[in-house]
Formats: C-alpha cells, structure tokens, sequence
C-alpha cells in the first residue's frame, strides 16, 4: 500500500508539471523554501532539524533511480525539503505541515480561500491529516541513507585523505552524530569515534579544527562515548593542543577536554598523564588572557579532583585539597595511604602551610595516640612541614607541642623506638627555630616550653638518649637561646640543674653533629654562664685542649670554629689557670699567627675574617690582664711584641670590637710599662736618679726610664698615643672610652704626670678629651674623663686658658651636680683648678710633676675591664 501511495504522489507530482499553474505556484513556494549550499555534484538532502549530502554523486557514482523516485515523493513541493511531519490536504497532495499551513494563512492574507499549491484549485476543508505511513517511510529513507553516508565517510578518516576530503567526513559524521540515535549508533558501531580521534594527528590545522570539534560533540554524550574516546593517545594528544600557541586548537582542545573529564574513567587517564594537570593548571590561572579558557581549565581540574583514585596524583602537581580531604574524612587504612603518599611529595612553602592548617592537629594526635607505622609516617610529614617557619607557626598555633613534649618525656621514650625519638626531636628543633616567642606560646595550663620543669625534663634526657637525638635537643636549646626573649629562661635552668657540666663534655664527643651543636649551646650561653664554663675547664684540661683543638687546627665546620674561638674570648679574662693552660696547649702562638695572617691580607674586607679577628683579639689580649701574675706571660708579650700588634689593630676602622679590645690591651701594657726595666736595672736606675744618662741611650721623660713598646710596652712608642687620640673621635662611646683608658696610664700615679700632658699636648689630645666631657656623657666615660680632665687641669697654663671656656666649666659643673661620689669628688677639684670653686684648703696637689696625689690612680679607682 505503502508503494501504491509513492506512485500515486509522483503521478500527482507528474500532473502538476504539467499544469498551467505551475510558475506561479513555483514562485510561491521559492517565497517559502529554503536553499543551502552543498559540495559541487552532490544533492542536498534535509531532513527536519538534520541535514546530509548525497555523496555518491559527489564521489562520481551513479545514483539509483528506483531511490530518486523514491525521494521525490519524501520531498515537500513547498519547501523542496524531506517531510519530516507530512499531511495531506483535499485534493490528495502531501505536504510539511508548517510549510502548507503556513502557505494557507498567506492566501487568507491576500484575501482569498485556501488553495492547493499545486493545483491552485480551491480547498474547501483547511483541515491537515497526517500520514504516518509515508512519516515512517521518510524516517527509514532517511537512516538508510544517513548509514550509507557515514559509511562511505570512513574512507575518508585516514591520514592518506586530501585535506578537503578529511574535513567533509567529519562534517559528515558531526551531522550523523546530531541527527538522532541511529546517526550515533553508527558511527559507534562502525569504530569512528578513534577513527575521529586520530585525525588529530593530521597535518593540517583545519582538518585538526573540525577533529577536535567532532570529539566536542561525542563527549557531550554519555560516559561510554566518552571513553571510547579517550583510547589511545587521543587525551595526550588533546593535552598537547592545550600547550600549544595556537588560540583556536587551545580553546577548542581545553573545550573538549572539560566535556570528557565528566568520566570517571577519563578523569584517571588525564591524571595518569605526566605534566597534564601542571599545563591545566597554567592555563587556569592565565584569567586575564583569555577568562573562557581559563574557567573551563578549571572546571576540568575540579572534575580530576572529585575522582578519589587522582588524589595521590593531584597532590603530585600542586592540588592538595582530595588528598586532605580524604585524609580528614577517610577511613584509618584510607589515612595512613594518603599520609604515606602526602610524606614523599616534595611541597612548596605555600602548600606546607595549608597542610599545616588543614591536618597539622591531627597529625598532633597520630604522634602521640596512633600506633607504630602511623607515627612514623605522620612524624616524616611533621618533619617536612615544620622546616618552614612559616608552616611551622601554623603547627604551633595548632599545639602540635604539648604532643611533642610528651612523645619526649623521659618516662615516655621507651615506648618510642631511636628513629621516632629522633623524628620527635627533629620536629621539635624545628618549630623553635621558626622565630616565635616561646615564652610566651602557652604548652600544658600555666607552663611553657622554656618552663623550668620542661627543660629539667629535656635536659635530662639528653644525658639518657643517642648522639642523633642528643644532636636535635642540643640545637633545639641552641635556637632558644639565640632569642632574647627565652635565653635567660633558658640560662636559669642550665645553672639550677648543674647541666653545665654535661654540655661542656661533648666538647670531646665523637659525634661531629652532636659536637657542633653543643659547641654553638655553649657560646650562647658564654655570656652569662662564663665563670661556671670556666670553672668546668679549669677541672678538665683536656676539654679545653679539645675546644682549642676545634677552634685552630680543625679545617671543618667553619660555625663550629668560630662559636669554639667565641668560646674562648669570652671566658673570665683575669682566669690565670685558663690563660697558663692555654699557653701550655700552645694557643696563643697560633693566635698570633692567625691574626698577622688576617692583617696581612686586609682586614674588614671580609666578613668572615672580621668575625674571627675579634675572636682572636679578645683571646690573644688575656695575655695582658694577667701580666703582673704570670711573668711567662710578660716574655709572650714580649716575643709577640704584643704592643705594636695591637697599635697595628687600632688602624682598623669599622671593627669597633677589635679597636675596643685593642685600646683594653694597650691600657693593660702601658700600665705594666710604669716600672721601667733596662739591662743593668740597678746601675741605670741610679744614673737615672742623679739626672745623669749612660751614653748612647734615650730615655723615656714619663716613666724616667729607659723604654721600647717591644721590651716594656711603652705607647709612646709606634705612634700608638696618635692612633689612641684618633679613636677619641669615634661615634662608638665603647671604643672612646677604651682609648681614653689608654691614655690615661700616661697620667696615673707612678709616672711624671706633666710629661704625659706635654705628650697628650704635643700630639693634639687635650682638646679631643675636654670635647668628650662637654658632650656630658654619663657612666663610666663620665667618670673616666672627668678623673683625665682635672689631672690635665693640674697644669696651670692649661687651668689658666681653660678658666675662660665656658662650656668646658658647664660640663664640670654637670659633673660635679650628675655624677657618683667619686666622679663629684673629681669635678669638684677640677672646679677648684679653673677657680669656679674657692680652695678652702690645701688638699689639691698643684706639684703634678712629683708622683703620687692625694686623689688616688686611676687604676685603684676603677677596674676599667669588669
């Protein structure tokens, strides 16, 4: 019946040639049809929404007749287009049913009956029935041809395919795949989805263009198109276009692959790909450059992270929250997976810090509760988190300590094995190291971890554990006493547990690491424990021949050199035992070695240098402090002509500590140079008595002698008053006041006190010392220069020109009315010498040139050192 009716509407059709009506009526429906553009030499074939090309044509082959008959009757005479809802009118004719109603509202617009199209014939009866059977008819024409199509395309989809040729079976397919469920089956049926997906590889961008266009469609199916497309190396392919310069094939490829991420399946795929989510994530990020691109590369990343299999692998490339999450949220075998895998991914410090944030609590609670395998791992994250300071303030502010502190109680340790001990304290040495105030980071109730019961407790064990763990406590109080805020905390529990002595005994360790650190422990605390240090040396030479050993003739760790070598300048100076014992160990002659090396090649040129030069200094001028005491200590002095080595150091300008400790040394030999001592003592110093001077010799007019800066260290010599004047300008009050000190021995009792202010006038160092006192300077400089302005005073022409300078009289007056007792007492003579203060008495010796005076040496007044 079927057939009846096709032959029935093509002799209608036939009739309709024929008829007399036929330009107006064509040009009545040109008015409502519709016309595209098809290759050269195929026929365009539309159905509904659908369209395709006859390609047989195209390809040279000869059509069927029986199917063009066949089509003529599917086509609408209007629209020149396969019916999708055929009707059929009065006089037999089928038509579209939007095509004829419309073509009926047009005649009733002109003001005229409905008509046959065709016929022009007047119907009665506007009404439209359908005609399913030649519906049916249609749809199987249409899938039958739509099948052919898709088929013959494949010869196409091969990389042997002309350009043209490619681009024209992908259109074929993309119209096969929109055209409804038969067009999909094929081309799944037929294997084209990879056929597709290697078409990417072509040479041509506009082939690669309608490839990746093609895939777009197929993803936005289901999951098992998605797949299909996702075998082989079509994903990586995709990820390449997605790191490539060309906007379009990127655009497109990031499109493509954010559709397919929406599979499971094809999520773990693009995971699995090295540098993937890497070059996702660039793309994300670039928002200002092209926003789309960059908002569907994320949505892509979003999807990779709700799949749980990726966790491990977006962690890898920077995307930690499935890892973290799964971390809080998962079960314990879920946890210790994601922490064993979170510990060997190598984090910057920004992610350190979320890990911190996110888990650090509970990696707190795995250390101290969790059985053996998951502490072990959580300590490795701990240890890897916490060598940032920043991350490490995060654990902190997450009290990550007190579990610490308590894994490390001693009463608690054995249930530790030696590496997770070691691991605890890592972690440990590394969260004080992040800067905070831990005097005041609260750890259990009212207590800290600088609490004195907390270090008793660490410092004990110490004494109990491995030289690995014995290594991370020692730098753990290391750090903490390199804070002002918690070393004298630190400094109070040393002393009250008598630990000393235990710290200053790896001095000796074999532990190179364990001995470095306590070394570093040791300097710290030098500053307030030196006579406690000193004591525990002095009962063990050959923990100081160990600390000598490590500070000279080591060619090893450089820090541990130097904090050994700080060690040493700062013991007690006045420490005869110490200074005897280093001489016997021979220290001080590779000192002086050291420092003229130093010298030699340009002192403060070199930051290490001047560091290790102070150090030198401060050990090699123990020598002078103990002079009187230790005459082998004269003979160094001597031998090393220690005088012009330090006149030599005040040259150097910038090392303010060396130039201190220089001036220190110097006052302590000139002080020594009072007692002049020649050849024949005896037989010159009666000479010198008479006023009569052996031939052939100068002698000294200060200390009415015979002198050399080598043999009695006289700093007349060398020009080391010059140099000692010239430090009386220095903006540092330290080096001032060491120098003055210096120059003062030229105007104590026991020397000819008018020829030393001759000297200090000579040489332009009166004025330099009234101009510190008229700065009014406080302390011991007040003092100290008060005690050298009035002996300057006792010379009358002096007193005579000064009684005029006002400003030098205020100062006095500031003294007299500021300072302590004796600098009062001092002012108030001084007062007397200008005659601002009558002399009621005669107390003041005004014969300077005679030794000795009523006021007493400056040297009995003040112990310049301490």
């Amino acid at each position: 019946m079927e057939r009846h009716r096709q032959g029935s509407w093509r002799q209608q059709e036939g009739k309709v040639a024929c008829s007399s009506h036929e330009p107006s009526s064509r040009r009545s429906m040109q008015k409502v049809g519709m016309t595209s553009a098809r290759p050269h030499g195929a026929r365009r074939i539309a159905h509904g929404g659908s369209e395709f090309f006859d390609l047989r044509l195209a390809d040279g082959l000869d059509g069927h007749e029986e199917e063009d008959g066949e089509l003529s009757a599917f086509v609408c005479p209007i629209t020149m287009q396969l019916m999708r809802d055929p009707v059929v009118i009065e006089t037999g004719h089928a038509f579209e049913r939007e095509a004829i109603a419309r073509w009926f509202s047009e005649c009733r617009d002109l003001g005229r009956g409905p008509c046959c199209p065709i016929t022009m014939l007047e119907v009665h009866r506007a009404d439209l029935r359908p005609v399913l059977a030649l519906r049916a008819a249609v749809e199987e024409w249409t899938d039958r041809q739509q099948r052919d199509e898709l088929r013959r395309a494949c010869q196409w989809l091969t990389k042997d395919a002309t350009e043209k040729e490619a681009v024209r079976a992908l259109g074929c397919v993309v119209r096969g795949w929109s055209g409804g469920r038969v067009g999909r089956r094929t081309v799944r049926d037929e294997g084209m989805i990879p056929m597709v997906g290697g078409m990417l590889r072509s040479g041509s961008s506009m082939v690669r263009l309608k490839a990746l266009e093609t895939i777009q469609e197929f993803a936005r199916e289901t999951d098992q198109d998605r797949e299909a497309v996702s075998e082989g190396d079509t994903i990586r392919t995709i990820i390449k276009f997605i790191d490539c310069e060309d906007c379009q094939e990127r655009e497109l490829a990031v499109s493509a692959l954010c559709d397919l991420s929406k599979s499971e399946l094809v999520c773990g795929k693009i995971s699995e790909l090295n540098g993937a989510v890497l070059i996702l994530g660039k793309v994300s990020g670039s928002k200002d450059d092209n926003p789309t691109i960059a908002e569907k590369a994320e949505k892509t990343l979003e999807n990779l992270d709700r799949c749980e299999k990726n966790a491990v692998q977006m962690a890898e490339n920077g995307r930690l929250e499935p890892l973290l999450n799964l971390l809080i949220e998962g079960s314990p075998e879920k946890q210790l997976l994601m922490a064993s895998s979170l510990e060997k991914i190598v984090l910057s410090n920004d992610l350190k810090i979320l890990v911190a944030r996110r888990v650090g609590s509970l990696f707190g609670g795995i250390v101290e509760k969790g059985n053996l395998e998951a502490k072990e791992v959580a300590f490795k994250v701990l240890e890897h988190i916490s060598a940032n300071a920043e991350s490490a303030k995060v654990l902190i502010e997450e009290n990550v300590l007190l579990p610490l502190f308590r894994v490390l109680s001693i009463n608690r340790t054995s249930l530790l094995p030696p590496k997770l001990q070691e691991a605890a304290a890592a972690v440990l040495a590394n969260l004080v190291a992040s800067g905070v105030d831990f005097g005041t980071v609260p750890l259990d109730g009212d207590r800290t971890l600088v609490s004195e019961d907390i270090v008793h407790s660490l410092l004990l064990l110490i004494s109990n554990t491995s030289p690995p763990i014995q290594c991370k406590l020692l730098e753990f109080f290391d750090t903490l006493s390199s804070s002002t805020g918690t070393v004298l905390s630190i400094v109070s529990a040393i002393k009250s547990s008598g630990a000393v002595t235990n710290l200053v005994q790896f001095v000796e360790s074999d532990h190179q690491e364990s001995r470095t650190a306590s070394i570093k422990l040791i300097y710290k605390i030098s500053f307030h424990l030196d006579h406690e240090i000193a004591q525990v040396f002095r009962a063990s030479p050959t923990l100081l021949g160990c600390l000598v050993k490590v500070a000279f003739l080591n060619d090893g760790n450089t820090d541990e050199q130097d904090a050994a070598l700080q060690i040493l300048a700062n013991l007690p100076k006045r420490d005869k035992h110490l200074t005897r014992e280093l001489m016997e160990q021979g220290a001080f002659k590779i000192v002086v070695s050291k420092v003229f090396s130093i010298y030699r090649r340009d002192a403060g040129s070199d930051i290490y240098d001047n560091a290790l030069l102070e150090g030198l200094a401060k050990v090699l001028a123990r020598i002078t402090y103990v002079l009187r005491d230790e005459p082998r200590c004269v003979s160094l002095a001597r031998e090393y002509n220690l005088a012009a080595l330090f006149t030599s150091l005040l040259r150097l300008n910038g090392l303010d500590e060396v130039q201190v400790v220089s001036a220190k040394a110097l006052m302590n030999l000139s002080l020594e140079s009072n007692t002049p001592k020649f050849d024949d003592s005896e037989q010159r110093s009666k000479l010198a008595l008479f006023g009569k001077k052996p031939p052939n010799i100068q002698f000294c007019r200060v200390h009415s002698g015979v002198c050399s800066i080598r043999e009695n260290f006289c700093i007349l010599e060398g020009k080391a008053v010059e140099r000692l004047i010239h430090c009386l300008n220095h903006s540092n009050k330290k080096v001032v006041e060491a120098a003055l000190a210096a120059l003062c021995t030229l105007l104590e009792d026991g020397v000819e006190t008018a020829e030393g202010i001759s000297v200090l006038r000579r040489s332009n160092g009166v004025a330099p010392i009234f101009a510190i006192l008229k700065e009014n300077p406080t302390g011991s400089l007040q003092h100290r220069v008060t005690w050298a302005v009035e002996r300057i005073l006792r010379a009358e022409d002096i007193a005579q020109a000064a009684s005029t300078d006002h400003s030098l009289g205020s100062a006095l007056v500031h003294a007299f009315q500021h300072g302590d007792s004796r600098t009062r007492r001092i002012a108030e003579a001084a007062l007397k010498h200008v005659r601002k203060l009558p002399t009621f008495s005669i107390i003041i010796d005004k014969s300077p040139s005679i030794r000795g005076s009523s006021l007493g040496s400056m040297e009995r007044f003040i112990k310049f050192d301490r």
